[in-house]
């Protein structure tokens, strides 16, 4: 395991261990964060720990063309169950996938720093946000990094306040991203709510390859 300096380089990630941990320390710049998506690696820690910096084998990807839209989903979009935005309210999304409560974690590793660095990741026009709404009401959303000169999304975080929302909102982010031929979205870690949508694991070195 590597402690990071002042310096903003990263180890190669080969030197990651079993879990994709490969470094720790640091700080959350924009120069630091922009470093590490760009060499496949993020930030991933709880509020009191040391920075950690990730980069696991194998990785979680969604190729735009095989994305996967159940039946019941077409039928709420041609509905139009929800309104989709975008980068219309970023620090509330982002302060919603802070404070749901998830099953399978105890708090939340979107700490007050890491919510401070995205939005500043934004206001630079790195970091954009999906807002789905309900009468009004923000019910769903999500976040992430743009890499336009990589033609890559990596996505981070989403949350949902009522049944589908989430989901309506990563199918038309997809649907955006398509649009302008964004070769993959990084979805970092296997969850079967991701896999249900398409998404599959594929080898790191693969992965590395789409960011060169």
């Amino acid at each position: 395991m590597f402690i990071l300096t002042d310096s903003i380089q990263f180890p190669d990630v080969a030197y990651a261990d079993m879990d994709g941990l490969l470094a720790i320390g640091g700080d959350l710049s924009q120069e630091r964060l922009l470093e590490a998506y760009r060499n496949g690696i993020f930030p991933w820690y709880n509020e009191g720990e040391v920075i950690l910096w990730f980069s696991p084998d194998p990785r979680m990807v969604l190729f735009p063309s095989e994305l996967h839209v159940s039946k019941s989903m077409r039928q709420l979009i041609r509905k139009n169950k929800f309104e989709v935005t975008f980068n219309q309210e970023f620090s509330s999304v982002i302060d919603n996938c802070a404070a749901i409560k998830r099953l399978e974690q105890n708090g939340t590793w979107i700490t007050n720093d890491m919510q401070k660095a995205y939005k500043n990741l934004h206001e630079l026009g790195y970091a954009i946000s999906v807002e789905v709404w309900e009468n009004s009401r923000l019910v769903g959303g999500l976040y992430g990094v743009y890499l336009a000169d990589k033609n890559v999304f990596c996505g981070e975080s989403m949350f949902s306040k009522v049944s589908n929302a989430s989901k309506y909102g990563f199918i038309k982010l997809v649907e955006w991203l398509n649009e302008k031929e964004i070769k993959l979205i990084d979805c970092q870690v296997y969850t079967e709510h991701l896999a249900s949508l398409g998404a599959k694991e594929i080898p790191r070195k693969t992965f590395l390859e789409f960011l060169k």
